[in-house]
């Protein structure tokens, strides 16, 4: 794998993470019922710094729009699935199909992602002289 690819692949990794600390803080969020409760309290603001810290590493190597959008995916996704274990919330079954849709966007946007066939064409090898070293060639053989 290619340093680029690797980097790539480390962005979409720390995405997800990114992901996760996100629904963590909006899960605490909600347990700390407007910010009464210390310790639901806390809780969300170490998962705040974490989110914001892990989505900047990832947009380092990620476009802002679809980093952002993926982040938010996996946030708003993963907390309306789990706030039905969490707390006294339902999830219906209409709600979990669009639930769904959100996350075969998620995924369609990684796969967006994916690098084009950069190969070279098989034409056979190009010319690497630079337009400086051509142009004097053209120059030498008119006169």
């Amino acid at each position: 794998m290619s340093n680029t690819g690797r980097s790539s692949a480390n962005s979409w990794l720390m995405l997800l993470l990114a992901g996760g600390f996100e629904v963590g803080y909006a899960l605490s969020v909600g347990g700390s019922h407007g910010f009464t409760r210390l310790t639901w309290s806390l809780v969300a603001v170490v998962f705040f710094l974490l989110t914001l810290w892990a989505l900047s590493v990832a947009l380092r190597a990620i476009d802002v729009g679809i980093g952002y959008a993926v982040w938010a995916g996996i946030g708003s996704a993963g907390a309306a699935l789990l706030s039905p274990v969490f707390f006294d919330e339902a999830l219906t079954p209409v709600q979990a199909l669009w639930l769904g849709v959100i996350i075969i966007g998620v995924v369609w946007l990684k796969l967006a992602d994916r690098p084009q066939n950069t190969q070279e064409p098989v034409d056979g090898p190009q010319d690497t002289r630079s337009v400086a070293a051509r142009l004097q060639e053209t120059q030498g053989a008119e006169r």
